[in-house]
């Protein structure tokens, strides 16, 4: 069948999705932060994933009756369930932070001197892509590593994103979620802690590192955004190596008729959401084709990621009816200006930036330095823009590396 067709038909069985609350419960800690409070709006709710019939019956129903446009490569894809239950093996929670519940996986390791680390998505990704590195990060003896590169893990569905509540007001902005993931962190009880993100999971952990630097102790960026230092102070390309010019150049070449979606998102994000909220056909095919275009896959999707993968993915967004209020972060970005490269601002906190080839943008590692106290630079042999689900190992060596010498 056309491989558009395959995609989207995988998803009338997927079973994932819908909301339910146990008994309050609050996670253990590392420790127990002066900046927690004790209200019972700020109470820890455990969460699991569960999709009502009527939500899959609806799905169903729409995707028969898909009209399909003219479609040439051929694919033959089949479709599965049981997605939920993979995700609910993960100890999910929920909390109030500035009027929005939000949702996260909060994933405490076994060894007493793990160091807390927030895991920050972006879009069209969701927490689903931390699935991979969650085990060998908070237990690595299990991953061939070692006990002493252990971490708490926490990843959250950014407000307006999977099972967190969409924004209900304007100016729900990239340094406003940042802002939550940092509450987050000090009402698990967590003091100092790392972070790292990809995608605007990297722009909010810039925001983190700015805004919470007294209790950062490092910031990992596999999206490492980085203009041109300011015009006048320097010439912006001295002593940049020819080479890194050149592969700069190169990907936003590629890059030039890709993002048209980023330019709809940041002026008319409603406008599409009425088409990507009514059809799941359309959502698929507008999330799937990113993966395939940023992933270092040469088009054969599937190289990198499982048809599960890609369609559970997709489901969180169906289920919890966030196409619209995601695309937002776009539209809130460009009206406060603070995607990265408008925002000067030098962070100090020591910063990674893990380089993957086929990213959506490879700024020289001067450019980086200007922005960021950058103390690793490490350019992969092979990855692209879901570096968690496309290249876990190589992600998770990195950051074991980088926070070593950052522990208590």
């Amino acid at each position: 069948m056309p491989r558009s067709t395959a995609i989207v038909a995988s998803a009338i069985a997927l079973g994932c999705i819908a909301y339910t609350h146990g008994d309050a419960q609050t996670p253990r800690s590392q420790s127990v932060s002066p900046r927690a409070t004790a209200s019972a709006r700020d109470g820890i709710v455990p969460f699991k994933i569960r999709v009502p019939d009527d939500v899959l019956r609806d799905v169903r129903e729409r995707l028969a009756r898909t009209r399909f446009p003219d479609a040439i490569e051929e694919s033959g894809w089949s479709y599965w369930r049981a997605q939920e239950r993979r995700l609910n093996q993960f100890d999910q929670f929920k909390t109030n932070i500035d009027g929005l519940d939000v949702h996260f996986i909060h994933q405490r390791s076994a060894q007493p001197n793990a160091m807390p680390l927030v895991l920050l998505h972006g879009w069209p990704g969701s927490f689903v892509e931390f699935t991979k590195i969650i085990g060998p990060l908070t237990d690595p003896v299990a991953h061939g590593g070692r006990a002493e590169d252990a971490f708490h893990v926490v990843a959250l569905s950014l407000p307006g994103f999977g099972f967190s509540d969409k924004p209900r007001e304007p100016g729900f902005n990239p340094e406003r979620m940042a802002a939550v993931a940092s509450k987050l962190m000090a009402r698990l009880g967590y003091t100092r802690y790392g972070a790292q993100g990809g995608d605007w999971g990297a722009i909010l952990g810039r925001f983190i590192a700015l805004d919470d630097a007294s209790h950062v102790a490092g910031l990992h960026l596999n999206f490492c955004i980085a203009g041109a230092p300011p015009p006048g102070v320097s010439d912006p390309n001295a002593g940049v190596p020819a080479a890194e010019l050149d592969r700069m150049r190169a990907r936003d070449a590629y890059m030039a008729s890709e993002r048209g979606y980023s330019q709809i998102q940041s002026t008319k994000p409603q406008t599409l959401g009425y088409a990507l909220n009514d059809s799941p056909a359309g959502l698929a095919a507008w999330i799937v084709e990113k993966f395939r275009a940023w992933c270092d896959c040469d088009g054969d999707i599937e190289k990198k990621f499982t048809k599960d993968e890609l369609l559970t993915n997709v489901m969180i967004y169906w289920a919890t009816a966030t196409a619209t209020s995601s695309a937002r972060i776009y539209y809130e970005s460009r009206v406060a200006g603070s995607v990265a490269g408008q925002n000067t601002a030098r962070v100090q906190v020591p910063t990674a930036c893990a380089l993957f080839p086929k990213e959506i943008s490879v700024p020289p590692r001067r450019w980086v330095e200007a922005r960021y106290n950058l103390t690793r630079w490490t350019e992969m042999p092979r990855g692209g823009h879901f570096a968690a689900l496309e290249e876990p190992g190589l992600l998770v060596e990195d950051v074991r590396a980088f926070f070593r010498d950052l522990r208590p």
